[in-house]
């Protein structure tokens, strides 16, 4: 039995000796170019002029492309507004304006620094306030409305009026966006590719060349390193290789170095809300009403949907009555700003996690009161702002059991000693949770397919839509496969991700791409099942088969009881048994397909955005976290001393590596509201580029006292084998961190308000107020 096992990640051994192949890592082929690309030098105008008379007169550099040499210049997931490269008007600072191909690297980089752009410069927008002022919205959506807000909040005990900021995020992947493209015969052109998205990356390519689909294959072997970066940005970076691989008809390499892609590419939205807040004497929230809103950039990109999945769980994991929730996108000269694990779903949650400390300090109880008082309930007070029942719920029975084993109660005591010491340092304690939606809010893209092949001697080759970012997808869809034969996981190999295999495939994204892939790889391999059972069936059964009379694969009857198990077939009604590859020899022999395709789509969904109301989700990941935190009152800096995580991840496929997701979500998470801050230039220009100007945890940041567990569970019917997504509910635990901060500031200030991330800076002038 393979599931629920720690078996490896099919990767591990190859990353850890450097053998895993990346597209850098590529051998070059026969006449392969080197291409770069040159940024707009403003952050708002108009493209001018391109002087490229230095850069053509380096040996090596063999062409120079503009807007002017592709086909389609215009694309975007959503809405297709954005350029590949700038045309006229320039959006952010440096936004692709030039393409540079070049025979070596030295002569590309030489190149890369003496081409000239002129432009007229504008005016740019650069932080949410001025797009407010200017109502300059990329998108807005329809309103979420529950209940009466203006009466509960009328009518509560206390109001609180205030915003809450939290600033963006550079993903800080460890391969920067890279691309091979290969020309072939015919026309057709063949696309390498560091993306989380094949499907868009081959239709965006098309689109550039002037190519039909058909002519465009999009292969990903894997990423190093993706967390939604690569979802959509991806597919410009390979437009540009591609058209210069068509141009030449040579192979064309474009491997951003991380200056470049820090600075090209989006992050995070950065997102400020408004929110008015009822709730009663004990704490108890009556009314909310919210109005959020991102910093876009310069283009929609992903903007739209990420602002939705705000929307969706800005109530993180408590029942609120009454809401009025509105969100708008707002139109910036910065980088157009993308899809980052948790999509939108940490910068609503994080508002209500620290929105509950304010109360919790307004009504003089300790914040874990609140959130227990306010947690959404198993039979009662279980629908959401937007009309989803939640079912199943565990978090009251979470709450007790992470309360118990990380001694909350006592801990609490100690914090409350040790601050009243007045040592120069503070210590701050929270719980919070993790209540994140399982599925694409855009429906349509709720869907896979997979392709299964058994060969003679027992062994298996898959391929699905998914794409492995490092996350180990690959891994449970492997042992999915092994399961389901009975074989073990090391005869099933998953083949690199390709348009040509797997076609109009959704990105690896919204922490769904094992439940889809897991059940399309399932269910291709139940056909193949389904055959070997009936050519078994009529086998034991006294049916012969030669070279005259064929079997006819006609049965309808029940064969579950003809199992798969231990590498071999095993009828335990009779106990006849055969060993899995005489099977596989038989069926081939008696020309039965041993091949498996099949096309799974997520049931039960249906949010009716119009109304805003309906089943947005598959389900829930549920998941609570308790950090404490240690402030240097004369410095500001901030040690994590403890975090107690308890998930749940209904039945893990693999246990191992979803607490290797736990662990690292969180990490990531941490570091959002804490060290990672992004700084520019009043030019706009982002001066935190580099591994050198941009804080990411190391490993003294984590937690000194670190514990994740698992809860049981086995009522998650929506998913393969009752397990649960993982990859991006930990994340939102990050904000124990944020508000264990706030705690600590509150021992010491009247006003514990403070934006994210919580750098070691906004601690310092928070305890100073």
């Amino acid at each position: 039995m393979s599931i629920g096992k720690n078996i490896a990640h099919d990767s591990s051994i190859g990353h850890v000796t450097g053998k895993s192949i990346f597209i850098d890592d590529r051998a070059a082929i026969q006449g392969e170019l080197q291409v770069g690309v040159v940024g707009a030098p403003v952050a708002a105008g108009r493209l001018k002029q391109v002087n490229t008379r230095r850069a053509e007169l380096i040996p090596g550099v063999v062409g120079i492309f503009t807007a002017k040499d592709l086909h389609h210049n215009q694309w975007g997931t959503i809405i297709k507004h954005q350029p590949i490269l700038v045309e006229d008007k320039i959006g952010y600072m440096h936004e692709p304006t030039v393409v540079v191909a070049a025979e070596t690297r030295e002569a590309l980089t030489k190149a890369l620094r003496v081409i000239e752009i002129e432009c007229e410069e504008g005016k740019p927008v650069f932080t949410i306030d001025e797009a407010i002022a200017k109502e300059d919205f990329l998108y807005e959506a329809t309103p979420f409305v529950q209940g009466d807000v203006e009466q509960a909040l009328k009518t509560a005990d206390h109001r609180l009026k205030q915003s809450f900021e939290c600033g963006g995020q550079e993903h800080f992947y460890l391969e920067s966006q890279a691309t091979v493209a290969i020309p072939l015969e015919n026309g057709q052109m063949e696309i390498h590719s560091s993306s989380q998205h094949p499907t868009e990356t081959q239709h965006v390519v098309a689109h550039a060349l002037g190519l039909p689909y058909h002519y465009v294959t999009c292969t990903v072997k894997r990423m190093g390193g993706g967390f939604g970066g690569k979802e959509s940005q991806a597919a410009p970076f390979a437009a540009m290789a591609a058209m210069v691989a068509a141009k030449f008809n040579r192979p064309a390499r474009l491997i951003l170095s991380k200056d470049d892609d820090m600075q090209m590419t989006g992050k995070r939205h950065p997102f400020k809300n408004f929110y008015e807040v009822g709730f009663t004497k004990e704490g108890m929230i009556t009314a909310l009403k919210a109005d959020l809103y991102s910093d876009a950039g310069a283009y929609a990109d992903l903007s739209s949907s990420i602002m939705e999945r705000a929307m969706f769980h800005i109530d993180s994991a408590y029942y609120v009555e009454n809401v009025l929730i509105t969100g708008r996108c707002c139109k910036t000269n910065h980088h157009s700003n993308t899809a980052f694990r948790g999509f939108g779903g940490p910068q609503g949650a994080i508002t209500m996690e620290a929105l509950i400390e304010d109360i919790a300090k307004v009504v003089g109880k300790d914040p874990a009161e609140v959130r227990r008082l306010n947690l959404y309930g198993k039979d009662v007070r279980n629908r959401t702002p937007y009309g989803q029942i939640i079912d199943h719920n565990p978090l009251p029975e979470m709450t007790d059991r992470i309360l118990s084993e990380s001694e909350y109660a006592r801990l609490r005591s100690e914090v409350d000693a040790f601050n009243a010491k007045k040592c120069g340092k503070v210590r701050g304690l929270a719980l919070s949770y993790t209540k994140f939606g399982i599925a694409f809010t855009a429906k349509f893209l709720n869907q896979g397919n997979a392709l299964v092949n058994v060969h003679l001697d027992g062994t298996v080759q898959a391929s699905t839509g998914a794409t492995e970012m490092g996350q180990g997808v690959n891994t449970k869809i492997q042992q999915v496969i092994a399961h389901a034969f009975g074989i073990p996981p090391k005869d099933v190999q998953l083949m690199p991700t390709s348009t040509d295999k797997n076609h109009n495939t959704s990105p690896t994204a919204a922490s769904s791409g094992s439940d889809i892939n897991s059940a399309a790889a399932l269910m291709a391999c139940d056909k193949i099942k389904r055959r070997l059972q009936i050519l078994l069936h009529k086998f034991w059964n006294g049916e012969t088969f030669d070279d005259v009379k064929e079997i006819e694969l006609d049965f309808e009857g029940d064969l579950d009881h003809i199992e798969f198990i231990d590498e071999k077939i095993i009828d335990t009604k009779t106990k006849k048994e055969l060993p899995f590859k005489e099977a596989i020899t038989m069926a081939y022999l008696n020309r039965i397909s041993l091949g498996g395709y099949a096309f799974f789509k997520t049931e039960n969904l249906g949010f009716d955005k119009k109304k805003c109301e309906g089943r947005a989700f598959n389900y829930f990941t549920n998941g609570a976290a308790v950090s404490m935190v240690e402030i240097d009152e004369y410095t500001g800096e901030m040690k994590v001393l403890m975090t107690r995580i308890l998930m749940d991840l209904g039945r893990p496929l693999n246990p191992g590596i979803d607490r290797g997701q736990v662990t690292g979500a969180f990490i990531q998470g941490m570091g959002w509201v804490t060290h990672e801050s992004l700084v520019y230039s009043d030019k706009g220009v982002l001066l935190s580029h580099s591994p050198t100007t941009y804080k990411i945890p190391n490993i003294q940041d984590t937690p000194r006292e670190f514990v994740v567990d698992f809860i049981e569970n086995n009522e998650n019917k929506q998913a393969v084998h009752r397990s649960k997504a993982v990859g991006e509910p930990p994340f939102l635990l990050g904000g124990a961190v944020f508000c264990a901060i706030k705690d600590a500031i509150g021992y010491r200030t009247a006003n514990n308000k403070i934006s994210s991330p919580a750098t070691n800076e906004r601690i310092l002038m928070a305890l100073s107020e």
